[in-house]
């Protein structure tokens, strides 16, 4: 993870991808890929924080609630 940008954001999507990786199961799917590819502790978490993001900005940008089956 990088200094740059909002802090408070970075802290935000850091605990909800903690929460989503125990609670969600298309972030744990993911979660688990990267970890089998190899993939540190830390990396896995950070790219959980970026697909957090894509998918909040989809649901956002559509209107439509969250599909499992389309994440």
């Amino acid at each position: 993870m990088t200094k740059i940008g909002n802090r408070a954001i970075r802290r935000v999507l850091y605990m909800a991808a903690l929460s989503a990786l125990r609670s969600n199961a298309v972030i744990r799917a993911f979660a688990d890929r990267l970890l089998e590819r190899g993939k540190h502790r830390m990396e896995v978490i950070v790219a959980s924080m970026r697909k957090l993001l894509v998918l909040v900005f989809g649901v956002l940008k559509s209107g439509r609630r969250f599909d499992p089956q389309r994440a």
